[in-house]
């Protein structure tokens, strides 16, 4: 049982994580469609 419980863990963590850069390519996809900055601040 502790092997399951690992790979459960390892999942888990792989899920969230490709859930997080899936989130934040699809903002930069959409950032550089409109033309705006990515984080709401003006650097130009």
């Amino acid at each position: 049982m502790h092997g399951t419980t690992k790979q459960t863990a390892v999942l888990l963590l792989v899920i969230g994580l490709g859930f997080v850069l899936s989130r934040l390519a699809v903002r930069g996809f959409m950032n550089v469609l409109i033309g705006g900055t990515m984080f709401g601040g003006d650097f130009l």
